[in-house]
């Protein structure tokens, strides 16, 4: 309910494809007030059948086919669950039945991509933006206001690291054609938060390993920036990270525990790390679900208000890390796809 009791407008969301994302994403959107699942796509009939049962209601309806989901009128925003191998192909079958979309990062495979979906949406009024759910987590928002506010001074060093051991029968985190990268699946959280914390790199110099089959699984990257400032960010698929972050100024430090990408508190210090437990101040702000409920309600507030674009999920800000991830691969010798 709103604040003068005004019940919301309904959002009614199609999830299309029922993998282990999609099923987090529909358990959350459960706790969104004026958001619900009105329907969920599969290329099996059964799997579609089962989602809907787990994790719909009786209204729910379940179609056999992506197609026929992106055809429901009474679907109002589809979220394209599937891997970012097939994003262009899935994101424009959603946007040539006039349906806007929510979809989940990496966005596309390159920025060529990218860039076409961003323009298909806006030439066709469709609300658009990458699922970058991280950004909309009210930690990461309150750690980033309190930065542009002054608290840390000028920012010097940007670091943040994510990592984890994937199984080998995990197949899109390994296979090429379905787009397995360590950098789009995970490293893009740390390129993501360098960007939040300080924008536009100037250079970025990278190195890394790739897999017998040309995919980087652990790599790292440095980024300098005009302001004079210098981010480390890392990422991998074959070690479990810290999986931390900071933003560190002459000013002041945070540091946000791991995993640093959906973080339920952060710490800010005036001094230097080594000081009094008692000069260290944890902040903490409530997180819904696991987090993406965020995303959801910022979505459904954007399609109540009639914006075709989200000022917390930019779109040109998607397509610019969407570059500099096709530089880090390309520094790293992995083939263009």
């Amino acid at each position: 309910m709103t604040s003068d009791s005004t019940p919301l407008s309904p959002v009614r969301w199609g999830i299309l494809a029922t993998g282990g994302i999609a099923e987090s994403f529909a358990t959350d959107l459960a706790l969104v007030e004026g958001s619900e699942l009105a329907a969920v796509g599969s290329r099996r009939p059964e799997a579609a059948a089962d989602f809907a049962r787990r994790f719909g209601t009786d209204a729910t309806r379940a179609h056999g086919t992506y197609e026929q989901l992106a055809a429901d009128p009474d679907v109002d925003i589809i979220y394209v669950a599937t891997p970012h191998s097939r994003h262009l192909e899935d994101v424009m079958l959603c946007f040539e039945a006039g349906k806007p979309v929510l979809c989940e990062k990496a966005l596309t495979m390159n920025a060529t991509d990218a860039e076409t979906l961003v323009n298909e949406a806006r030439k066709r009024g469709l609300f658009f933006a990458e699922a970058m759910w991280m950004r909309v987590n009210p930690n990461i928002r309150r750690a980033r206001q309190m930065v542009a506010d002054g608290a840390c001074g000028t920012v010097g060093q940007v670091r943040a690291e994510l990592g984890f051991a994937a199984g080998a029968d995990v197949a899109r985190l390994w296979d090429p054609a379905l787009g397995a990268s360590a950098l789009l699946d995970i490293g893009i959280y740390p390129l993501t938060y360098a960007h939040l914390f300080l924008g536009e790199p100037t250079g970025i110099t990278a190195g890394g390993i790739l897999s017998d089959r040309g995919i980087d699984i652990n790599a790292g990257a440095t980024l300098t920036y005009a302001s004079g400032a210098v981010a480390s960010i890392a990422w991998n698929q074959v070690a479990h990270s810290d999986n931390r972050a900071s933003v560190a100024g002459d000013g002041g430090l945070i540091e946000v525990p791991g995993r640093f990408h959906h973080p339920t508190s952060f710490t800010f210090a005036k001094t230097f790390t080594y000081a009094p437990s008692a000069a260290v101040e944890t902040i903490s702000e409530p997180v819904t679900g696991v987090g993406y409920a965020h995303e959801i309600s910022e979505v459904a507030d954007c399609l109540r208000a009639g914006r075709t674009e989200s000022a917390l999920l930019p779109l040109d800000e998607t397509v610019s890390i969407m570059r500099q991830m096709g530089e880090i691969l390309s520094q790293l010798g992995v083939a263009p796809r």
